[in-house]
């Protein structure tokens, strides 16, 4: 055979090129040990001279740094310890042992005021340092690398973007590593607060979707230097805030010696044991008072519920460009147990280097995107890893990688995801079909029904979703349909198509009543009340929508629907059997044919998953805006504007306040099915942004307006007042606020005079019930952070009648 010597150079070029590519990064491994004993140091300080590189050991004490064949010199510092420089020539992979000697350093303490804690002077002087760090630090970019750990007793499970695991009656087993992701990004900061990482590759093990993998260093991190620090839904102050000497007590416990530096260790906490906070000791170096490390806890107030057993927060800094700190690595540990029956925990290990401070980025580095995912950042194969700056895995890490791999290999059957509890069986990651308890519910004019359902999701690249359900009513003898599908357009699934074929049963004022099946099969069961009413309709829906700037989308769409009356056909009661349902509310039939067009205007910035983009604010002020207009073609033409504002402002600490808006504005002859009530309750319950006063269905008409507002004081009015004892519970208290209107138009009632006047009887209205001035209520909450469930208390400020005041229980059970 003949030889073509171009395609051997060719190869022979390309295998080099390959391989020389590869000797380009070295491995420089390395143990920071105590020389006296011979015990590991975690997170000791490692960097090269004269650069912005660097690392930090591991629990372990184990490092590693990726490099370019040269003469190095690394720099070893651990406080408390003599620094320790070591001359590398890398020219092949090394590992090195580095011990490192206890030193003692005896100073002249800081200059004080008389009589005066010395660690007060010095925590002003940290302050001062503080603002003038600030002043010369206008942007900076730096890489990272992130590792996280999840920890439980039992194996974990996962399904596009939620981990699962099971729960026991009583949880006492050791923790092991059962998740772990990983991933290397760049950040981006910008005065006054434009902030931006990229993820440019990630991994993870076998059991943990990619989809979560998006926790940043950078993002989660919590910088002490900033006043913005936040755990759990709580504003913490720092120990180096503007206020910090009013909130915590400071005690300087020793000098120690930091890379030829005397360095304060002082140990801190709040003077009110009640107020959340931190506690533990930081390290603030002398003459330049800037942060050097801390070591932290969360106290028992900042603990949401006391569910964990501690929060431990580790962080390192180190001085670059124009002797300015930042970061160079963050560490939290925490573990916890919810209520005795799930222990878990949770690890989070990050470094940061190649820090450029000061330099220029471009102005459209910062859009709408927080944190992107790269294209090719599930891409990065073994290669990659090896050439990139990582922590190195400890022993614990590599068995667990080990583990989960071989259990996730063993083919999962039908009965490992089974659950007599569940509303959707998996048969895996893509299709389900309806479980066992959702094969059932009651109602009125159904009687007794079956449901069944087959459904598809995350299918072609997460693009399409589908679902197929079919019900039988035992007494009105009726067979129902219902097939929907979705299909995301664009790269980042931005827009959708959506389609339904439906022949089915559904609830008249269906979009106010906030309250699932089961609830009300249950209340029919027992107490032979069904709060909702019901009418037939049939036909098709299709619409289109799509991201057309980045904060705005648009949609349109049509539907085509035969509406008709449904009647009670069951009087079934386990209990009361003496009473009788209440007639079902009539409808004006119709055959209707219509056009759409919707907008959404979300001002929020969003995360890049790979994926989809997730619209978030992490805790920031934020408003959205919608609505839809529906053009009826039929021969009751009518035309809708339906309208939703929701708005969320953050207020002090945890304090936050919410108000949505709704209104409905019709023109023309509108069937009481396409009306809109205001959003009621059933008896003792209650629902967010819902009036408690009123019923549902009580109150409705084709011109709607409601205003619903909640303050969410939580327990910080407790801990202000300094009240004993309730400051110590973790109480959350709300305030709510609602006012609506309504009215029905003289066309529209004429066109619905039977369904108006039909002798429909409540214990409230005998017939449509307006409000054509203003109705108001207003009522608080009270909760406790562990307990689903929070009791309210409700008075009408007008219309007084009936339910002048209401005691209410407000769950997600119902």
């Amino acid at each position: 055979m003949k030889r073509n010597p171009t395609c051997f150079l060719i190869l022979f070029f390309l295998f080099f090129s390959l391989t020389n590519i590869n000797a380009q990064q070295l491995s420089l491994k390395g143990k920071v040990l105590d020389k006296a004993d011979g015990v590991a140091l975690s997170f000791a300080n490692i960097r090269i001279s004269n650069s912005s590189i660097g690392t930090a050991s591991n629990i372990e004490g184990d490092f590693e740094l990726r490099l370019k064949p040269d003469n190095y010199t690394i720099i070893i510092s651990f406080i408390g310890y003599k620094s320790d420089s070591i001359n590398v020539n890398l020219n092949a992979n090394k590992n090195l042992m580095i011990p490192l000697e206890r030193i003692s350093i005896n100073l002249p303490e800081v200059t004080v005021l008389p009589k005066e804690n010395p660690a007060n002077e010095i925590i002003r002087r940290a302050m001062k340092a503080k603002k003038e760090r600030e002043e010369k630090l206008d942007s900076y970019i730096f890489r990272a690398y992130t590792k996280g750990l999840i920890k439980t007793t039992q194996n974990i499970s996962a399904q596009d973007r939620s981990v699962s695991l099971g729960i026991t009656t009583r949880d006492t087993g050791a923790l092991k590593i059962t998740g772990i992701i990983e991933n290397e990004s760049i950040g981006y900061f910008q005065k006054p607060s434009s902030y931006k990482d990229e993820i440019l590759a990630r991994k993870q093990s076998s059991n943990t979707p990619s989809s979560i993998n998006i926790l940043t260093g950078g993002r989660l991190i919590q910088n002490f230097y900033t006043d913005d620090i936040k755990f759990f839904g709580k504003q913490l102050t720092s120990p180096i805030s503007e206020d910090a000497l009013d909130y915590y007590y400071f005690d300087l416990k020793d000098t120690l010696a930091y890379d030829n530096r005397a360095v304060y260790q002082i140990y801190f906490e709040t003077k009110d044991r009640s107020d959340p906070g931190f506690y533990g000791t930081i390290y603030i170096a002398d003459r330049t008072f800037n942060l050097e490390k801390l070591e932290v806890f969360l106290n028992r107030a900042a603990n949401p519920g006391g569910i964990f057993d501690n929060v431990n927060i580790f962080q390192q800094f180190q001085l670059y460009k124009d002797n300015i700190s930042m970061p160079i690595d963050y560490h939290i540990f925490a573990e916890g147990n919810v209520l005795g029956i799930a222990k878990f925990g949770f690890e989070l290990n990050s470094i940061f280097f190649d820090y450029e401070i000061n330099s220029q980025i471009p102005e459209d580095k910062f859009d709408m995107a927080l944190i992107r995912v790269l294209p090719d950042a599930d891409k990065k194969d073994s290669t990659y890893w090896k050439s990139t700056q990582t922590i190195p895995n400890t022993l614990d890490e590599i068995k667990a990688y080990a583990r989960i791999d071989s259990v996730e290999s063993i083919p999962r059957t039908f009965w490992d995801n089974f659950s007599f509890f569940s509303t959707r069986l998996n048969l895996d990651d893509n299709y389900s079909f309806t479980g066992l308890m959702g094969l059932y519910h009651f109602n009125r004019i159904e009687g007794h029904a079956l449901d069944f359902g087959f459904f598809g999701q995350n299918i072609s690249q997460k693009r399409f979703n589908w679902s197929t359900e079919f019900s039988y009513g035992f007494s009105d003898k009726k067979f129902k349909q219902d097939l929907n599908a979705q299909y995301y357009i664009g790269e980042y699934r931005t827009g959708e198509i959506n389609l339904s074929l439906y022949n089915k049963i559904t609830d008249l004022f269906g979009e106010s009543t906030r309250y699932n099946k089961l609830t009300s099969t249950a209340l029919s069961w027992i107490t032979k009340v069904d709060f909702r009413d019901y009418y037939y309709t049939r036909g098709i829906d299709f619409s289109i929508d799509e991201q057309i700037f980045s904060v705005l989308k648009l949609g349109t769409g049509f539907f085509y629907r035969e509406d008709q009356n449904a009647y009670n056909n069951s009087d079934f009661s386990l209990f009361n059997k003496q009473k009788t349902y209440r007639e079902n509310r009539l409808i004006t039939p119709v055959n209707d044919i219509a056009i759409t067009g919707s907008f959404t205007l979300d001002f929020r910035k969003y995360i890049e998953d790979g994926y989809f983009r997730r619209r978030t604010a992490f805790g920031d002020p934020f408003f959205l805006l919608s609505g839809i207009f529906t053009s009826s073609l039929g021969q009751n033409s009518y035309q809708q504007y339906n309208s939703n504002f929701y708005a969320f402002i953050p207020g002090y600490r945890s304090t936050n306040f919410t108000v949505n808006t709704n209104l409905l504005f019709s023109n023309g002859r509108v069937p009481i099915q396409m009306m809109r009530a205001l959003a009621g309750n059933i008896e003792s319950g209650g629902k967010n942004f819902t009036f408690r006063t009123l019923r549902i269905g009580e109150v409705f008409g084709d011109q709607v307006f409601s205003l619903n507002v909640e303050h969410n004081i939580n327990d910080e009015l407790f801990r202000f007042l300094n009240v004993p004892v309730l400051k110590d519970l973790q109480l959350l208290l709300s305030f709510h606020f609602n006012i609506g209107w309504s009215s029905i138009s003289n066309e529209s009632k004429e066109m619905n005079r039977l369904a108006l006047n039909d002798g429909y009887q409540m214990p409230y209205i005998n017939k449509a019930t307006e409000f054509t001035s203003s109705f108001m209520e207003a009522g608080f909450g009270i909760g406790q952070i562990l307990i689903p469930m929070k009791m309210e208390f409700t008075w009408k400020l007008n219309h007084f009648g009936y339910n002048n005041f209401v005691f209410s229980l407000n769950t997600f059970v119902l």
